[in-house]
């Protein structure tokens, strides 16, 4: 929780699914909205199958290192997050 109050603005909006590890979120000073899968993946155009596609991406990629070192993950995430914002294989060249 912690982190997050660090990097979160006070009175901001989080969405989570519905996991009880976010459970913390429900007393903190977040407006917290949770998705519940298990009801619908869309209201309004609210959905968090962005950060969780993105996500799915990222631990697929990173599995393939066995491990990394916490002095490097930052690099390591900002590497997976350009290849999940550039998705074509040509741009990519791997």
């Amino acid at each position: 929780m912690l982190i997050i109050e660090r990097k979160v603005v006070l009175d901001s909006i989080v969405y989570s699914d519905s996991w009880k590890g976010y459970n913390i979120l429900d007393v903190s000073d977040f407006h917290h909205f949770r998705i519940n899968h298990s009801e619908l993946f869309a209201d309004n155009q609210t959905h968090i199958n962005g950060v969780e596609n993105f996500w799915n991406q990222a631990k697929r990629r990173l599995r393939k290192f066995n491990g990394i070192p916490k002095t490097h993950f930052g690099l390591f995430l900002k590497e997976c997050e350009w290849r999940f914002s550039h998705s074509d294989p040509l741009v990519q060249l791997t």
